[in-house]
């Protein structure tokens, strides 16, 4: 096959080296960004190693060439269907043309295949697990598939009955596709990757919420059996663990493919919240402070996002998460460890 031959040299297998948990969303639905290599010199200054892209735009692909960053690659709810109907052979084929012509399969640690398909896009619904696992087999061609691993990342409203956690479970209605989805993840040894925002259900239901549970400044105390939740981040993230336990699946890892807090665009967003929400979300996550479900776990996690995206549809929040400026300051002072 044409495409192995392209591979081989891929396929020795290269040392996995332990990244810092803390990463960071690269979205570019924006028309006023700097351009993708002076994005990867601001993240490579603030001394992140994980970024997150939602896409495989070439450009900003190829900028992080080299340069060392740990990388976690979308594959768009778009190209579910033909990646899910096509042969191994057809995955092959857009993971080298897509991919890896442009950056090594040494910096791509995780391929996150579509976007809260199960929550927005019914259509694709079907189409997860057959991409997840045509993409999985054509990694293995190439001796990837233990190194790079596949997962796709979910929002907690496809969650019911959250409060308390040990109650959550996953939506009836999508249930037939979670299934076979966690099912992929235990037997390959991969993680949930979940979008968790605080401030979104704070906005939706202000009146059930105090703005300091939201913010990690405790507001309250809730108990769940043994545990107590003084933070929503904390509930949110056990939340979808104890799901995947009721569906027989305990032991699977969870990665926070999003998280953060909008500078603008609502009541609660502001700089001093987001700044006060980023921080604590940093401090936790580096000294490894874990879950109430999980005390003391590490969990890697993405803050969304390096940069406002001022043409994203939606509320006017979705357009106000930007930690940096374009010209690459900072728009508040947040440090990463």
């Amino acid at each position: 096959m044409a495409m192995q031959s392209l591979f081989i040299a891929f396929t020795v297998l290269f040392p996995i080296t332990a990244a810092a948990p803390i990463g960071i969303c690269y979205g570019q639905v924006a028309n006023n960004l700097p351009p993708p290599a002076n994005a990867v010199e601001i993240i490579k200054d603030s001394k992140l190693s994980n970024v997150r892209l939602f896409n495989t735009e070439p450009t900003a692909l190829a900028a992080f060439s080299g340069s060392g960053i740990n990388l976690t690659v979308g594959v768009r709810n778009e190209d579910l269907p033909s990646l899910a109907s096509g042969t191994i052979d057809t995955s092959l084929q857009w993971l080298q043309s897509n991919i890896f012509q442009y950056v090594s399969p040494e910096q791509v640690r995780y391929i996150a295949v579509g976007n809260e398909v199960f929550l927005k896009d019914p259509y694709y619904t079907p189409h997860v697990v057959p991409a997840i696992l045509n993409l999985h087999q054509a990694l293995g061609i190439l001796g990837l598939s233990r190194r790079i691993k596949l997962s796709s990342p979910q929002a907690a409203s496809i969650l019911l009955d959250t409060y308390p956690p040990s109650s959550a479970r996953f939506d009836p209605e999508i249930r037939s596709f979670v299934v076979p989805f966690l099912q992929f993840l235990h037997d390959t040894d991969s993680p949930f990757m979940a979008n968790v925002y605080p401030f979104i259900s704070y906005t939706n239901s202000a009146q059930h919420i105090p703005l300091a549970y939201a913010l990690f400044k405790g507001g309250n105390s809730n108990g769940d059996g043994d545990s107590t939740y003084t933070n929503m981040f904390d509930a949110s993230v056990d939340a979808f663990i104890f799901a995947m336990e009721n569906e027989g699946f305990p032991g699977l890892q969870v990665v926070v493919t999003e998280t953060g807090w909008p500078t603008g665009g609502g009541d609660a967003a502001s700089i001093d919240n987001a700044m006060t929400y980023n921080q604590n979300i940093v401090r936790r996550t580096l000294n490894n402070v874990g879950t109430p479900k999980r005390p003391r776990a590490t969990i890697d996690v993405f803050l969304f996002s390096l940069f406002d995206e001022n043409e994203k549809v939606g509320e006017e929040y979705e357009r106000q998460f930007g930690i940096f400026r374009a010209d690459g300051t900072k728009a508040y002072d947040l440090t990463f460890g």
